[in-house]
């Protein structure tokens, strides 16, 4: 047990709110702070992307034994279904049994909320913290930035507000500290498919849905009450792009050319793209995520990703899974505490955020591809026989909780492997065959 402390938690979102619950298990006094009002008493829309839970995030969830209460408001998708302009299919994610798990964002934050609050931390809503002092964890309150302020005085503060975090604001503002933030050229909107009368899903529930067009995408993801939220994304600028779309029949146009299958289920397409508002994608990085022992950022404040590996907040969860084991294995020693988990995830971030940036590659236009649909049936074969062997990247990096580094290296190797398999004469028709197994063992064997 460690000494018990005053901790301010600055964000009341996922990792807040979930960093929260862990502190104050440990026996600390806990107040989460957030400029926003209370999310529980507000109708949240407009630009959520759904949440993908997998392994990681659940470890996190049932080390605090929460992950119940979460499985709740989940819904399993075990496949990917690719909608092509002429053609229907499903990619399986992992082995039998595997599933990611779709979340709305604003549920599970109101259920994260209620738990922490059951759990004993104190928050304080409609609080704009503008600042805060390093060496005394001492935060800034106020109306504005420019107006007066309150302070309040804590042992330890935590950012866990954002990829546009005041916490790390404050840090940047000193010596030898290293920050980048680099946007994509591509937008998002939030669309909706909504149930059936009878309150059941449109399409497939237990699907991950994707329309791949290269450039450009549609994916939606199943909610509980029948909906799906659908996100579309889209380059800002040139050809196919949101700068395009500028009226009704220009937006009708293109989605009947390139998604003909979603027309029908969309019945609010017009009304929900000219309402919603464009979102950016941003990637985050910077560097110490700690100062001394009274600052750490977490979650999307030190190291936000682009969302296309559904492993932003899994990655949020998992700094808390590691911050716990070191507060564990160090007691009271938070100075050790906060330097073991920036050295322990600072490289695993840069590894999720880089694998996040390819995937996005891959949906938007792999998923389409004959090859890469060859490569990945090949390697799932390969697999389910020699699990030992070969664990492919996706399932490294969704169904285990093996550092993202590590499934980086090895996705590399891996794919170095196949792209020399994809050569063999006629590979289309001798794919499932002993010659091809063999060629993997060798190429294995010589690693």
């Amino acid at each position: 047990m460690q000494t018990p402390l005053k901790i301010a938690v600055v964000g009341s979102g996922l990792v807040g709110s979930l960093l929260a619950i862990y502190l104050k298990k440990a026996g600390h006094e806990v107040h989460v702070y957030d400029r926003s009002p209370d999310i529980r008493n507000i109708t949240f829309s407009g630009r959520s992307i759904n949440l993908a839970m997998s392994d990681r995030g659940w470890k996190a969830l049932d080390g605090v034994g929460v992950g119940d209460a979460v499985r709740e408001i989940a819904i399993p998708m075990d496949k990917r279904a690719i909608h092509l302009v002429d053609k229907f299919n499903y990619q399986p994610y992992g082995q039998e049994g595997e599933s990611i798990y779709s979340i709305s964002r604003g549920t599970l934050n109101r259920k994260m909320i209620d738990l922490a609050e059951h759990a004993g931390a104190a928050f304080f809503f409609d609080q704009k913290i503008w600042d805060v002092t390093l060496s005394d964890a001492t935060l800034h309150i106020g109306e504005s930035e420019r107006g007066e302020w309150t302070e309040k005085k804590y042992d330890m503060v935590f950012g866990a507000d954002g990829a546009f975090s005041r916490i790390r604001h404050r840090m940047q503002r000193q010596s030898m500290f290293n920050y980048s933030q680099e946007f994509l050229n591509i937008g998002y909107k939030e669309l909706h498919i909504p149930a059936n009368a009878d309150g059941s899903h449109k399409l497939d529930k237990n699907s991950f849905h994707i329309w791949p067009r290269g450039e450009y995408m549609l994916i939606a993801l199943p909610n509980q009450d029948g909906s799906f939220t659908c996100t579309l994304f889209m380059p800002f600028e040139g050809e196919n792009s949101l700068a395009e779309l500028n009226n009704e029949e220009e937006l009708e146009t293109f989605f009947k050319k390139n998604f003909p299958d979603s027309i029908q289920v969309i019945p609010m397409l017009a009304e929900d793209f000219f309402k919603n508002p464009t979102s950016t994608l941003v990637t985050m990085k910077c560097f110490p995520w700690t100062y001394t022992d009274k600052i750490a950022l977490i979650g999307d404040a030190c190291h936000a990703i682009v969302p296309f590996y559904g492993q932003g907040m899994n990655a949020g969860f998992e700094d808390i899974t590691v911050l716990f084991e070191k507060m564990q294995e160090f007691g009271d020693d938070w100075k050790t505490i906060f330097s073991e988990y920036q050295i322990d995830r600072k490289p695993n971030a840069d590894a999720i955020a880089e694998l996040s940036y390819r995937n996005f590659m891959e949906m938007s236009s792999k998923t389409a591809d004959e090859k890469f649909l060859l490569q990945k049936k090949i390697e799932k074969r390969f697999a389910e026989k020699f699990p030992e062997k070969w664990i492919p990247l996706y399932s490294r990096v969704t169904f285990s909780d093996r550092p993202y580094t590590e499934a980086l290296a090895l996705g590399d190797f891996q794919n170095e492997i196949m792209q020399n398999v994809l050569k063999l004469p006629d590979i289309e028709t001798i794919w499932d065959s002993e010659i091809v197994e063999n060629k993997i063992l060798e190429l294995l064997a010589k690693a």
